[in-house]
């Protein structure tokens, strides 16, 4: 006798597999793809550095977040990567001060302010006690902060041998600025120079063509670029250093678990660090490189930087409230006496 039959004996096997299934779901297979644009060349240090960032963010949740990196100016210029982001073409950018300014102003205080820094110690301390309202001023426009660095100083690379800054102005120098920094060309021309808004991408050919004469970029960029080919000239200035952020939306941010979101924090704060000592590290090298194939390298007196110092802060007053927050402003010059006061009064 058939106590069961075989159509029977299947439709209970089936139902205890739904059962299952809705008692102990299976784990998702969603996946998250995240796509960060930058302008670092392709094939950089620090262009690895994030593709090594992103591989470890793949293995450590487990393939459920992949990370497709844009370099090299690919997404256009910073700005545009930014209105990518907001547009939801992107979700995460490698940008400097410049991009990250037009997010929130306030973040131009660690790095638009000339010569306010002594030395990158200097500029650290600024940046970390500045970082926390930095970041809940992007976090407020929409974006999250995943890690700081900086490249180290920015020079100033000239076709013309000029030291002094009245050379630069007797001769109505033309300057590259940023395309778009209607703030950045008030204050160059402001300072008696030519500014020339210009993308990254044109600034080689505006240099051989005589467009551009001076432009101010990290060695390691101008050696990048072959810039010193044209700017055969660099002043050994501490001018400003270049700071950057990698940046999310918050609204990518906000979809991932707590946990996913603590291991892409961990990872990216690790390739920050390692960024910045890669890249500090290189602009040495790079001024070397430059040396050996013809670049004049022309060293500041005290003398010197002093009158440079006088020169740019002509400008300070349109800076503080134009292109910096005043409150912000104020801020980074009272980090500033601070640090000095305390390591001037650790001194022997």
């Amino acid at each position: 006798m058939k106590i069961f039959s075989k159509k029977g004996f299947l439709s209970r096997i089936n139902l205890v597999c739904t059962l299952v299934g809705l008692l102990f779901p299976a784990p998702s297979l969603a996946q998250t793809r995240l796509r960060l644009a930058t302008l670092l060349p392709v094939g950089s240090s620090q262009y690895k550095t994030l593709q090594e960032m992103g591989q470890k963010w793949n293995l450590t949740t487990a393939g459920a977040v992949t990370l497709t990196i844009y370099a090299g100016g690919t997404m256009g210029s910073e700005r545009d990567c930014v209105m990518r982001m907001r547009a939801g073409q992107l979700q995460a950018a490698t940008l400097s001060v410049d991009g990250l300014s037009d997010i929130d102003p306030a973040v131009g205080a660690v790095q638009k302010i000339p010569m306010l820094y002594n030395s990158l110690e200097e500029m650290e301390y600024v940046r970390v006690h500045l970082q926390p309202d930095l970041e809940q001023r992007l976090e407020k426009k929409g974006f999250v902060v995943l890690s700081w660095a900086d490249a180290g100083w920015i020079h100033i690379f000239s076709r013309h041998a000029y030291s002094h800054p009245q050379e630069f102005v007797a001769a109505k120098n033309k300057l590259f600025v940023t395309a778009g920094d209607q703030d950045e060309t008030q204050i160059v021309n402001g300072l008696g120079l030519q500014a020339v808004p210009l993308e990254w991408t044109d600034v080689l050919t505006s240099l051989q063509t005589g467009l551009v004469d001076t432009i101010a970029a990290t060695p390691f960029l101008a050696l990048a670029g072959q810039l010193d080919l044209v700017a055969k000239n660099a002043l050994d200035l501490k001018y400003v250093p270049l700071v950057g952020a990698t940046v999310m939306t918050k609204k990518s941010w906000d979809a991932l678990s707590p946990e996913v979101r603590e291991k892409l924090k961990a990872h990216s704060l690790a390739a920050g660090a390692k960024i910045q000592a890669q890249s500090r590290a290189e602009n040495q090298e790079a001024i070397k490189a430059m040396q050996a194939r013809g670049l004049k390298l022309h060293q500041v007196t005290p003398e010197l930087e002093a009158e440079w110092r006088k020169f740019l802060e002509a400008v300070y007053p349109t800076i503080r409230g134009k292109m910096v927050p005043a409150d912000v402003f104020d801020k980074s010059l009272q980090l500033i006496a601070e640090y000095r006061h305390s390591h001037e009064a650790g001194r022997p």
